[in-house]
Formats: C-alpha cells, sequence, structure tokens
C-alpha cells in the first residue's frame, strides 16, 4: 500500500515540474518578445526617446551635400520649443573670442603678451551665431584649395600688397591664388623643400610630424602635405591679416599662437621636425627661452631649421639692410644656445642653417657640468596656461649610449598602427598595450557606421575635420587619408593625458579647454567629432557655450558627429534646435538597447545681410 502512494505522489511531483517549467519558457518568450518590442529593457531609453520625438534612424532629408539655395530640411519638433539664437552683429564675422584685437591692446606688449590668449569673462561671452560673410561659398576641394581661395571667403587685400614681391599670395579676380612662395622661398616652397630633404630624411618616412613657428600663409606646411609630412603650423592674429585664415581656407593645419610668455600646446617630444622661416623670433633673447620651448617639443634625434636672419650674416647683411654687429651678435648667440641643449650643426649655406637634436642624455655628457645648464622642474604634462621659462626638458633615461630616448619611432605610415613607445613603456596611466589594440578595432567599427551615417565623410568633401576628444587618436587613425586631416583635441581636463601618444602616432593634435573659445577663426572646420564630450564638462561649463563654440569654428553646411550617453545626447539635440542645426538621433552601430547614442547635424547656409537660411524658423 506504501508504494502504491509513493508511486502516485512520484507522479503528482513530476506533473507540477513539468508544469513548472513549460510555464517558464512560456514566461521568457513572452518577455523576449516584449523586449523586442522596444518596451523591455527600454524600457527606460525607448521610453525616453519615444518622448523627446527621437528617431533612432538618418532621415532621407538630412543631406550632407553642398547647398547654397534650397530646402534642406527642419529639425524635429520636440514637447518644448528649443531656444533660438540669434545672429551676431555683421562686425563679428571673423571673431576670434581669445585673441580679440581690442581686447589684447590692454595687455602688456613684452614677450608678446598682447597676442597671447586673452578669453572673455563669463558676461562679455557672445551668445549668438557668427555669420558667414555675405558670397561665403564652400572652399575648392583638395587639391585645388592649396592653390585658390574664394575672396568672398576671407576678402582681405592687405597681404596682396605687403607681401607682393614675396609670392605669398595674388588676387585674381573672385579669387586669391597662393603661387607656393613665401618670404625666404620666393620661387617657391617646393625648390626650398628639396634643400631641406637633402639633409633632412624627409622622403622615407622617418620625418613625418612638423612645426612651422610664424608660419605666414602655410605654404611651408601646404607643400609638405605632398610629401607625407604633416605641419602644425601657427602664427598670432597681428597685423598680417588673416594669415592663419588663409591657411585654414587652403585646407592645411594651423592655429593661432605665438612664442610668448608661456608654453605651447604640445607635448615634450611631439615633432620630428621644427621650421622658422624669418619668423621674426628673437632666439637668444631670455636666456635662449624660445630655443628652449623649441627643444621641449622636438623629439630626440629631430631637426631645427632656421631661414633668414641673422645665418650666414657676414653675406646677408646688406641685403638685410642691418648692421653686421647686431646679426653677428645675434647669430653667437643662438650658436651657443644651441650647443647648451646639444644641437648639431649639420648645414649652414645662404640664409639657412639646420640643427639635430641628440637622441638622449648620454651622448652630451658635458652639459651636466656646464653652469649655465639649468633643468626645469615641471612635469612635462603640465603646459596649459603655464610660464615659459629658460630652462631644458630633461630626457626621460635610457640604458645605453645608443637608446633614443623616449624609444624610437617606425617610419610613417608604419607608426600608425604600431605600439606607441610611452604606452609600451606605461607612460599614459591606465593604458596598457591592449587597452590600445581594443581601442583601435572599436574605432575602425566606429568610423565604419558612420560612413553608413555619411556616406561622403572621406570622400575629400570634409578636408579641414576636428576631433573634439582624441582621446588615443583612433578616430583619426581609422580614416588618415591624403584627402582630408584631422586636429586632435585633447581636452585639459582629460582622464588621460594622450596626446604624446597621438603624435607618436604620426598625427597632429592641441590641448584645449573646452570652456574657452578655439586658437582659431570662424568657419574652419569642415566636420566636429565630439565622442563623450559632453559628458565629460558636465558641471564644469555651460554646454550652450560649448555648441555656440562649434557652431563657430564649423563652417556652413559642415557636419558634425556627437556621440554620447542618451539623456546628454538629447539635451545637446533639443539645444542645437535652436542654432540652425538640422539633427537626427541614431543607434548606436550594436542596435537601440545599447544607451550610448549618435546625434548627427548639418549646419545650414546663411550669412550676413538677409534672411537666407537653408531652412527658416
Amino acid at each position: 500500500m506504501a508504494n502504491k502512494l509513493n508511486s502516485a505522489d512520484s507522479r503528482t511531483r513530476s506533473s507540477v515540474s513539468i508544469f513548472i517549467v513549460v510555464g517558464l519558457c512560456c514566461f521568457f518568450y513572452i518577455l523576449g518578445a516584449w523586449q523586442r518590442s522596444g518596451f523591455g529593457k527600454g524600457d527606460n531609453i525607448a521610453l525616453m526617446m519615444a518622448k523627446s520625438g527621437a528617431d533612432c534612424s538618418i532621415r532621407s532629408n538630412l543631406n550632407f551635400e553642398t547647398h547654397h539655395i534650397g530646402e534642406i530640411g527642419s529639425t524635429d519638433d520636440s514637447e518644448s520649443e528649443p531656444k533660438v539664437f540669434e545672429p551676431c552683429h555683421p562686425r563679428y564675422t571673423d571673431y576670434t573670442p581669445c585673441q580679440d584685437q581690442r581686447r589684447a591692446m590692454m595687455f602688456p606688449r613684452e614677450n608678446m603678451n598682447y597676442r597671447e590668449r586673452h578669453c572673455p569673462p563669463e558676461e562679455e561671452k557672445l551668445k549668438c551665431l557668427i555669420p558667414a560673410p555675405k558670397g561665403y561659398v564652400t572652399p575648392f576641394p583638395w587639391p585645388k584649395s592649396r592653390d585658390y581661395v574664394p575672396y568672398a571667403n576671407a576678402p582681405y587685400k592687405s597681404l596682396t600688397v605687403e607681401k607682393a614681391i614675396q609670392n605669398w599670395i595674388q588676387y585674381e579676380g573672385s579669387v586669391f591664388r597662393f603661387p607656393g612662395g613665401g618670404t625666404q622661398f620666393p620661387q617657391g616652397a617646393d625648390a626650398y623643400i628639396d634643400q631641406l630633404a637633402s639633409v633632412i630624411p624627409i622622403k622615407n618616412g622617418t620625418v613625418r610630424t612638423a612645426l612651422d613657428t610664424g608660419c605666414g600663409v602655410a605654404s611651408w606646411g601646404a607643400y609638405l602635405l605632398k610629401r607625407n609630412v604633416i605641419a602644425m603650423s601657427f602664427a598670432p592674429r597681428d597685423s598680417h591679416e588673416a594669415q592663419v585664415q588663409f591657411a585654414l581656407e587652403r585646407g592645411v593645419p594651423a592655429v593661432i599662437g605665438v612664442l610668448g610668455s608661456i608654453k605651447l600646446p604640445y607635448p615634450s617630444r611631439a615633432f620630428d621636425m621644427a621650421h622658422c622661416s624669418r619668423c621674426l623670433i628673437p632666439w637668444g633673447a631670455n636666456g635662449g627661452m624660445y630655443m628652449m620651448e623649441v627643444d621641449r617639443v622636438l623629439r630626440p634625434g629631430g631637426y631645427w631649421v632656421l631661414s633668414g636672419p641673422p645665418i650666414n650674416w657676414k653675406n646677408n647683411y646688406r641685403s638685410w639692410q642691418r648692421p653686421k654687429e647686431e646679426l653677428k651678435e645675434e647669430q653667437r648667440k643662438i650658436e651657443e644656445i644651441a650647443k647648451l641643449l646639444c644641437w648639431e650643426k649639420k648645414y649652414e649655406k645662404g640664409e639657412m642653417a639646420i640643427w639635430q637634436k641628440s637622441n638622449n642624455a648620454d651622448s652630451c655628457r658635458d652639459r651636466q657640468d656646464d653652469s649655465r645648464a639649468t633643468f626645469c622642474k615641471d612635469t612635462e604634462l603640465d603646459v596649459w596656461y603655464k610660464k615659459m621659462e629658460a630652462c631644458i626638458t630633461p630626457y626621460p633615461k635610457v640604458n645605453s649610449q645608443d637608446e633614443v630616448t623616449g624609444g624610437k619611432l617606425k617610419p610613417f605610415p608604419d607608426r600608425l598602427y604600431s605600439v606607441p613607445p610611452r604606452i609600451e613603456s606605461g607612460a599614459v596611466q591606465g593604458v596598457s598595450v591592449e587597452t590600445y589594440l581594443d581601442d583601435n578595432k572599436l574605432w575602425k567599427k566606429h568610423v565604419n557606421a558612420y560612413r553608413k551615417i555619411i556616406k561622403i565623410i572621406d570622400s575629400g568633401r570634409y578636408r579641414n575635420i576636428m576631433d573634439m576628444n582624441a582621446g588615443l587618436g583612433g578616430f583619426a587613425a581609422a580614416l588618415e587619408s591624403p584627402k582630408l586631416w584631422v586636429m586632435n583635441v585633447v581636452p585639459t581636463i582629460a582622464e588621460q593625458n594622450s596626446l604624446g601618444v597621438v603624435y607618436e602616432r604620426g598625427l597632429i593634435g592641441i590641448y584645449h579647454d573646452w570652456c574657452e573659445a578655439f586658437s582659431t577663426y570662424p568657419r574652419t572646420y569642415d566636420l566636429i567629432h565630439a565622442n563623450g564630450l559632453f559628458s565629460l564638462y558636465k558641471d564644469k561649463c555651460n554646454v550652450e557655450d560649448i555648441l555656440l563654440e562649434m557652431d563657430r569654428i564649423l563652417r556652413p553646411e559642415g557636419a558634425v558627429i556627437i556621440r554620447d550617453e542618451v539623456d546628454v545626447v538629447i539635451k545637446v539635440k533639443k539645444i542645437a534646435g535652436g542654432m540652425r542645426w538640422n539633427t537626427k538621433m541614431v543607434d548606436h552601430e550594436d542596435g537601440p538597447l545599447v544607451p550610448e547614442k549618435i546625434l548627427v547635424a548639418v549646419k545650414q547656409y546663411w550669412t550676413t545681410g538677409g534672411n537666407n537660411s537653408s531652412s527658416s524658423h
């Protein structure tokens, strides 16, 4: 009897178990269907996007082609109307907030302090949209843009008169023509670079990154590009009207800057070559401070080129119309400082001299006993708004006299994806070799997704590109092409100081704090990329100010890609709705359940003098 009861009880338990398993299967099937319908894990994300009016697909009428007349399309309506930003007064067409000419006159002229960055206080910041000049047109595609700039885009003729005999720039009807000349190379930059290449290994990729101090209209940098050398050119906003603006209109990397009283916004050991062609920098002044700053940013084994006064003064003083004794003393000081820096002179002919920096401190033992050699104590990472000093940046230690301090780089383009020495040595906190390799894979994936959104992203339509939060340079590396260049910006508040890595990859970039305006003219970038930037600056400064600065430096009909957390993107999208941007939110490439979203935008075409926006409010 007991056996029969046990058998019945066992069958009952078995039936209950089967019922429970079947029930659970049905429950999870229904739950999965519910999630796929958009109301499962998201859910909060899906509901937020539905409420905000966001659409996770690209609108067919979000147009990335250039326009000057006609409709592009309007931004989606949201629950509340966005704040509308009005156009600024036409006098602000070429406004550079941190290099404003009127504000500059309030600062001392000593050491070019008045030409350095002096940003407006919060109460003086413009809360309006900088207009393009009447008649503005999309720049010519590269390489035609190297030689021609539409007059309407930068309508300033003073350089055509001031530099007429030096072949800088010529005015021809509706365009400016740039013959490729310069003060030290009136016969053309190509012949000048050929002279450099007879001493400096430019052809084999050993020299990839260059710094041009006092660049003029950047013809040196423009002609280096076809030799696979990319130059960071800078010049002040001064009496040479719009020289940096012309450089960027030509599609050549450049920023407004000066060797003055603060350190250059670049990492130590960044450039393979530095150059000054009659740049009017007093190299021997202030105890050699400016040469020491060039030494800081120059890679071990790198080259410094100086052409123009006082080089070879004995043969040139008459043509320069300057006293022999003055020129003699200038060159003496330069030679003395170069010796203190352990630079070896490799060449001097005509008005050009070339020095090479030592590979390490062991090859410069005499300097250790020189009482004139004062070494810097600050860390090499601390340069933003830091005072320049007449001190020598120490070399990192090496194990042998043959070793290159900081590690030897491969020739470009191999160095683009090889492991940078700063990462291999563990110099970048929190970044390992594995992290670096994974980051490269991730950015190849992201950029492939961007190509599906903006099919012309690397077609040549976008020449001047900026990455506002560049990290390890993965975005720029994935886009690398002769048709474009990327300004890799590493924010001063970034978790990792990675700009040295960017340069070791053969790319260029700059430190910057996005609570302030960037050192460039309006309308100088075709495409701006911002990955995690708004999350980084959350509670640091006003989102509106960052977006207005992006609008200032973006060309009409330029594009923006913002990648960030969904709540951040929704906030940015709403503000952008009042800025004459056409926007659309897009899912992460891994699907709608990923909380990171992409906002793509196109800036409408509009200029001063009338309601000619391609989309009205």
